[in-house]
């Protein structure tokens, strides 16, 4: 039994995280580049741009989903009883 909480803590920390972590700094960058564009267009052209809007609100719906996948990972190993492996 501990082979198996080895290996599903070392599958955590080399692979879940860092694929969790990736994905939230690309929600990011996307909020980034939609208030890029927001503020641009509306410098530039006057008016709001539609599309900016929707990358921001897309890159802080990738940011919720990725922090709710890491604290729905904790929580599970929590109610289990297992250990979280180093950097969670």
């Amino acid at each position: 039994m501990n082979a198996i909480q080895d290996l599903a803590g070392r599958l955590g920390q080399y692979v879940i995280n860092p694929i969790l972590l990736l994905l939230f700094g690309a929600g990011m960058l996307l909020f980034v580049w939609g208030l890029v564009e927001y503020l641009y267009a509306l410098n530039v052209k006057g008016e709001q741009e539609a599309t900016g809007k929707s990358h921001m609100f897309w890159g802080m719906i990738g940011m919720f989903v990725m922090a709710a996948a890491l604290t729905i990972i904790k929580l599970i190993n929590s109610t289990v009883g297992g250990r979280l492996p180093p950097g969670y």
